[in-house]
């Protein structure tokens, strides 16, 4: 059986606070990336020791933005991830740090929410896109890691398409479920059967359709609760 963990945050972001994972007693985390002062060779000495004394695994370090909101659907596409181009290489040179600051952290997997990616192959925004990513995974395969995107935001067969497209074999999935009915693009455990040889991490969250799939979100409950049908 694979190991279960929590998302945690050490300054900032998603996920319980450092104090509460050894009470939990969940041997692996997944962390949402400090603040920029904060990933120094130092902290991330001082955090890889306490992991170690408390015996936990740090899985994955997902990377965020300011100015990233999910406000709504549309204000999703207009600021989340690499896929705004006015923010687009400040934010790959902010990754390119988040995945120096995971090699110190002694983990070999960076994760993020890439955004929207346009559907249509011809959409004259999606080669940078596709370029910005390769540039991303060829800084993670520079220092042993593999780069985990969020699922949710495309269907599972535009997600594919994506991957194939930028074409590193270190570009893999971290599925969430959920995401598939929150941002209404497709049955969850059908889109898992479709990606499944490229996740290597998973998000355990629940969720309801809403009425308008796509338009508007869904809704985000409790494990079990929802329409993913765990």
């Amino acid at each position: 059986m694979n190991p279960i963990g929590v998302f945690a945050s050490v300054d900032a972001g998603l996920g319980v606070s450092w104090d509460v994972i050894q009470q939990v007693g969940v041997p692996t985390i997944q962390l949402h990336t400090p603040h920029r002062q904060s990933r120094t060779d130092e902290k991330a000495s001082q955090l890889r020791d306490q992991l170690q004394k408390i015996n936990v695994q740090l899985t994955a370090v997902f990377g965020g933005f300011d100015g990233e909101s999910y406000a709504d659907i549309p204000t999703v596409g207009r600021t989340i991830g690499l896929v705004p181009a006015a923010t687009r290489q400040e934010r790959l040179q902010e990754m390119f740090e988040i995945s120096d600051f995971t090699k110190k952290m002694g983990c070999d997997t960076v994760a993020l929410h890439i955004g929207v990616v346009p559907h249509e192959h011809d959409h004259p925004e999606r080669p940078g896109i596709i370029e910005v990513t390769r540039q991303l995974c060829q800084h993670c395969q520079d220092n042993g890691q593999f780069l985990h995107l969020e699922t949710g935001q495309e269907t599972a067969e535009d997600l594919i398409a994506f991957i194939q497209d930028v074409g590193y074999d270190n570009l893999k999935i971290n599925f969430d479920p959920a995401n598939m009915i929150l941002y209404g693009m497709g049955e969850p455990l059908e889109a898992l059967r479709k990606l499944a040889k490229y996740v290597r991490s998973v998000h355990c969250k629940d969720g309801k359709w809403s009425d308008q799939p796509g338009v508007t979100w869904g809704q985000e409950v409790p494990l079990g609760e929802g329409d993913v049908n765990i």
